[in-house]
């Protein structure tokens, strides 16, 4: 049993899920499921604006999902052909068959994903957690990543912010299924407003359909037997990753991505450090930084314009290849 497993993950990732509400799909967008031995990712597309365009990868955060990346896939479609993935036991994919839900078991969803679909080289993005995976298939499979753009990535913080520390608690074995018993008359609407205090920099930009989209699919995802397992065994991982020396360390392997990379950070951001952003970019041997001081943790849903942007213009940095 590796360190990111707890008893029963077997079990429960081979449990059927029950019949739950549909997930939601943008105007323009498809949903596909890409079957693997022992996986099966939900991949969100949004047709590119012609043919011809380098494919683009986007990688979400801890409790979220492909939908995170909507506004910014929406903004840059002229430019690349995007598409974006939910990691194992998190939107409309399914719990891997081994339980593995460390950055290195993510990591290798998303790899093993780019290889069947031989889709790589791939302009690879990723936002917290998912900001963390793309760090580490870019440094161990540099022919698989264009660019690197990574919003809030999740790399070891000495010390981590207050708000953070309720989801860091999410590893302790226990934790998740007391919370889960706490919390069960809370409402699907309270439950998504203190997300958003805690994600955003500015809750209040948030439109009132964006803000009926995320309660829907917070009472589709509280459905799911295993949603609180997923949340426990990830938030385990991150803490894992943390931990790690070595090469396998995730400022060791950032040190070796070869990629340009775009980083993006939020002057409000109450789950990964602003000052974090000094020292990535010093990691990063390639690295362009954009600092939005009011954007929180997701600055891609928050102010996509200014992501797509960063990124438009590291594109024509590279030729716009």
């Amino acid at each position: 049993m590796s360190s990111t497993e707890l008893p029963g993950a077997r079990a429960a990732a081979a449990a059927v899920a029950p019949t739950v509400s549909p997930v939601r799909v943008g105007e323009g967008e498809k949903l596909r499921s890409v079957a693997l031995p022992g996986l099966t990712l939900n991949v969100r597309t949004r047709p590119p604006e012609r043919s011809g365009l380098p494919p683009a990868l986007y990688v979400h955060g801890l409790g979220g999902s492909s939908q995170n990346w909507s506004a910014l896939m929406a903004s840059l479609q002229d430019v690349v052909d995007g598409a974006a993935v939910d990691l194992p036991g998190f939107g409309d994919s399914p719990p891997p068959d081994d339980g593995n839900y460390s950055v290195t078991g993510h990591a290798r969803a998303v790899i093993r994903l780019l290889d069947a679909e031989e889709y790589g080289p791939v302009h690879l993005f990723g936002n917290s957690l998912g900001g963390a995976v793309a760090t580490r298939v870019a440094a161990v499979r540099p022919d698989l990543v264009r660019t690197l753009t990574l919003v809030s990535p999740a790399l070891p913080e000495i010390r981590v912010q207050w708000p953070a520390v309720p989801t860091a608690l999410l590893a302790v074995p226990g934790v998740a299924s007391l919370f889960s018993r706490l919390s069960k008359d809370w409402t699907a609407e309270e439950r998504t407003r203190g997300v958003m205090a805690l994600c955003y920099g500015d809750p209040a930009r948030v439109s009132e359909e964006g803000f009926r989209d995320a309660v829907a699919e917070m009472e589709r995802r509280l459905e799911l037997p295993y949603f609180w397992d997923a949340m426990a065994r990830s938030a385990r991982g991150i803490v894992d990753a943390y931990t790690l020396g070595g090469q396998h360390g995730l400022w060791r392997q950032a040190e070796r991505v070869l990629a340009p990379t775009q980083l993006v950070y939020g002057g409000r951001d109450q789950l990964v450090s602003y000052r974090m952003a000094r020292r990535a970019s010093a990691a990063f041997r390639d690295s362009r930084l954009l600092t939005l001081p009011d954007a929180g943790h997701v600055a891609m849903m928050e102010y996509p314009e200014a992501v797509a942007q960063a990124f438009r213009e590291l594109l024509d940095e590279r030729g716009r290849s």
